[in-house]
């Protein structure tokens, strides 16, 4: 799984469909702004911020276009059903979110949801470089989510 010499550079129609997937909510909340929409707030970790989205640009580079050559097999049933609940549960955080909901149960699955497929999907298809930048995406983002709107 670690073996560089494993990995290539090519296209992975399957990750950038998940990641288009997981950004459509964010292309509608780009255009459209939900009721108490604490999420426009400023940020008061900015040099964190900045972190987590070069890690994930880099976990949208990696997923698209790195592909483990090593791996064989079709994927678990069980991955593919773990990443379809993270979208579902991040489709439905955003549907509460629009609702009005802005807790920390809501902000912590729009955070960790997509995460989840992400690293998910990178497990399945044992891509350790995905699984690296997704990591320190999550972390960058979770830090981010609960400094700025939960604690």
């Amino acid at each position: 799984m670690w073996n560089l010499k494993n990995y290539k550079f090519g296209f992975d129609p399957w990750g950038l469909g998940l990641f288009l997937v997981i950004m459509l909510p964010n292309c509608i909340w780009f255009a459209v702004p939900a009721p108490n929409d604490i999420l426009r707030a400023e940020s008061v970790t900015p040099l964190l911020d900045t972190v987590g989205q070069v890690l994930q640009v880099v976990l949208a580079a990696a997923l698209c276009g790195v592909v483990n050559t090593a791996r064989s097999g079709p994927v678990s049933r069980g991955y593919t059903a773990g990443v379809i609940l993270c979208v579902l549960l991040y489709f439905a955080g955003w549907a509460a979110y629009y609702a009005g909901a802005a807790g920390s149960a809501v902000i912590l699955t729009l955070c960790l949801a997509p995460c989840g497929a992400f690293l998910l999907f990178s497990a399945a298809r044992r891509t350790a470089p995905v699984l690296i930048a997704g990591a320190g995406f999550t972390v960058c983002h979770a830090i981010c989510a609960a400094v700025n709107f939960i604690l």
